[in-house]
This record gives structure tokens, sequence and C-alpha cells, in this order.
């Protein structure tokens, strides 16, 4: 049995202790907009009429976006700077 990508969600929301809020300002680091409700129809049950699938887009720029989060922003190289 795989894991979807709504489950990797709820894994890492749980994981880091997030709320919705904290999941739209991740998503706004890389330029995604991401509503609540949204965010709502990803953590519902699978048998819930509003259910949406996390889509690999969604999820990929919410992990480039924790990234960002966690780390901060990635530091410019020198020699790119000069």
């Amino acid at each position: 049995m795989a894991l979807t990508n709504n489950d990797i969600m709820k894994k890492l929301r749980v994981a880091h202790k997030l709320t919705n809020d904290d999941i739209v300002k991740i998503c706004a680091l890389v330029d995604f907009r991401v509503s609540k409700s949204e965010l709502g129809a990803i953590f519902r049950s699978e048998n819930h009429p509003k259910y949406k699938n996390c889509g690999d887009q969604f999820l990929r720029n919410f992990l480039n976006g924790l990234v960002i989060h966690l780390r901060g922003p990635m530091e410019k190289n020198k020699k790119e700077s000069e």
C-alpha cells in the first residue's frame, strides 16, 4: 500500500505541527497561492464528498516552500554576485 500525496501532506502537517495558516504562508514563500478551503479539501477523508486529491504540483511547491521555511532562503554564491 503506497502513500498518496494527501497522506504525505497529513504526515508533514503533524510532524511539523503546522496549521492551515502556516501552510498558506509556506506556499506563499514560493509564490504558490492556496486557500484554506483547498487545504480543508485535501485533509478530508477520502470518503467525504468534498475530498480533493493533492496533486504533484501542489506537493512539490509545498516541499520547496518548507525547505525555505526551515532553512531560510538560499544564499547566492560569491561568484554570482560579482
